[in-house]
């Protein structure tokens, strides 16, 4: 099997050469994942190597990116398909076989997997103090922030622009809460800064109430 790029997509040969059928890797069971990850390289790869001067460092170093992140997808995909992949770097040219890994090692990776669980899934200890201790902190912050905000407002102007900065004080952080909440440390921040605001959300209605 051989990984191309044409165009902007990343396709899939089998032998014949030039001539061998083109396959999309969305038509293939290697996984939705892989497969949106070979296009999105294909794409970066075509982008960097249209860029003209590419004796800078930052194109260099970029041509260096997509050439190591196709080897790595390449792998994925022997390793996936069980099968040898054919790869030829769209930056330095380099033509390379990628071989799935040994049954040896298949097999070790199974026993593994039945013993621990698979990669990512592996029970860590959960740092509740710490994480906790953060949660507060930032909750806090929130809510004097934003019952200072809606106190201002409802002194200076009125109950319902300080109850409308509220809303769109929420609204904009919302998207970057729901970002970070699985990551392994800011997941705390956002625990904490959902909190806050809904914590903060009475204290709100109740000045902006007040106010009118």
């Amino acid at each position: 099997m051989e990984l191309r790029i044409r165009g902007e997509r990343a396709v899939l040969a089998g032998p014949g050469g030039e001539h061998a059928r083109e396959v999309d890797p969305h038509k293939l069971a290697i996984g939705s994942d892989l497969a949106q990850a070979l296009h999105e390289w294909a794409r970066v790869a075509s982008a960097v190597t249209a860029v003209s001067g590419g004796e800078s460092a930052e194109h260099g170093a970029a041509a260096s990116v997509v050439s190591q992140r196709g080897r790595q997808l390449a792998g994925r995909l022997a390793a996936v398909m069980g099968t040898s992949v054919r790869f030829v770097d769209p930056v330095t040219g380099v033509d390379t076989v990628v071989d799935p890994p040994s049954r040896e090692r298949a097999v070790t990776s199974r026993w593994a997997e039945r013993l621990v669980g698979p990669p990512g899934s592996r029970n860590e200890p959960t740092p509740w103090l710490t994480g906790l201790t953060v949660s507060a902190f930032v909750a806090a912050v929130v809510v004097v922030a934003m019952l200072a905000l809606a106190g201002a407002l409802a002194r200076e102007t009125n109950g319902w622009l300080a109850l409308i900065a509220s809303v769109v004080v929420s609204a904009g952080i919302a998207p970057s809460l729901w970002l970070i909440r699985r990551m392994p440390i800011l997941r705390w921040v956002a625990y904490g800064a959902a909190g806050g605001v809904l914590v903060a959300w009475f204290g709100v209605l109740v000045i902006a109430l007040n106010a009118v």
